[in-house]
């Protein structure tokens, strides 16, 4: 596996979140931490608008497709177009609850048939060259023994998968929503230590209410990887500590450096047809908990939507912060 895809810090599939423009903004935060695609769905591969799908900037790299399906052939045919657009892993999502999903037969329902799994990783696997990976939560609905986790582990393993990002709750494919699968089942984590202690072969990345630098370390004392999703999101510039806490190497820029390395990006994009507010959303959380904060937030949201909107409204948004500081 290519140093660069060693999964010590990565970022996750996000469904409407994290987008090539959300992951151009996280990757001036932090040089190592792999970046994680939305889910696309086998068929908006093979049938759909790939551009739109799989389009990405090479600043991103090291960046990850995730993958919705089950049929092999789909999920090996997608892998090889995935391979050729240039994304340095594939992995397969086999965590996702919401009940679109599952009519699919994709995701966390895919963990109550470890065998079908197995046979769409294993075809993936054979299709390409780059690292094929296995997203998952720890059970689903009755089964949340650790035993059905390690069987479907194993199954796994099996056909040559060493990758493995586990969600540390349970998913309940039906009664919940997909937010509340994200909040009411409760974290186990031991059973996430306990797979990195049974299987040390294997690469365990963990995923789940990780909030912050100092509880990735605590993680990481137990496995070899972490996973941030809404915290990453939400707070972006936990990001720019990550590669000299976590590798020992110099920090991200600071969120003013940050906006005003996005300028030529949103320049370039704002030329080939994009609208400013389908870039700026993800920018909306840089200045979190800083002077100016609410003031920049404000002035992009009532603003960016406007039709001809420009980069003077990021600059004036970005004058509106340095004023309060």
């Amino acid at each position: 596996m290519p140093a660069s895809f060693t999964h010590r810090f990565c970022t996750a599939p996000l469904l409407d979140w994290s987008d090539r423009h959300c992951r151009y903004m996280w990757r001036l935060l932090s040089k190592r931490a792999v970046l994680y695609s939305e889910m696309v769905t086998t068929g908006a591969i093979i049938h759909g608008d790939r551009q739109r799908h799989l389009q990405f900037d090479a600043a991103e790299q090291p960046v990850a497709l995730q993958l919705g399906g089950s049929n092999p052939a789909e999920l090996a045919e997608c892998a090889r177009i995935a391979e050729d657009w240039g994304y340095g892993e594939i992995n397969l999502n086999c965590g996702c609850p919401s009940d679109r999903v599952q009519s699919g037969r994709f995701g966390a329902c895919l963990m109550a048939e470890p065998e079908v799994v197995a046979e769409g990783l294993a075809a993936m696997r054979a299709a390409v060259s780059v690292p094929v990976t296995v997203k998952h939560r720890i059970g689903i609905d009755d089964m949340e023994d650790y035993a059905g986790l390690t069987r479907f582990v194993e199954a796994q393993a099996a056909v040559g998968v060493t990758t493995f990002i586990v969600h540390a709750r349970k998913a309940w494919l039906s009664g919940l929503s997909p937010k509340e699968n994200r909040e009411i089942p409760p974290l186990k984590y031991e059973m996430v230590y306990q797979l990195k202690r049974d299987y040390p072969q294997l690469e365990i990345v963990l995923n789940g209410g990780i909030n912050s630098i100092d509880e990735c370390l605590q993680h990481l004392e137990q496995v070899d990887g972490v996973m941030l999703g809404r915290a990453a999101y939400q707070t972006p510039n936990l990001l720019a500590e990550v590669d000299s806490a976590l590798f020992g190497e110099a920090p991200g820029p600071g969120p003013v450096e940050v906006v005003q390395q996005m300028l030529p990006y949103i320049e370039r994009e704002l030329v080939s047809g994009q609208r400013l507010n389908h870039i700026t959303r993800h920018m909306l959380g840089l200045f979190q908990g800083l002077p100016g904060a609410r003031r920049f937030r404000r002035h992009l949201s009532e603003n960016a939507h406007r039709p001809g909107a420009g980069i003077e409204v990021v600059e004036h948004a970005l004058s509106l912060v340095t004023q309060a500081a």
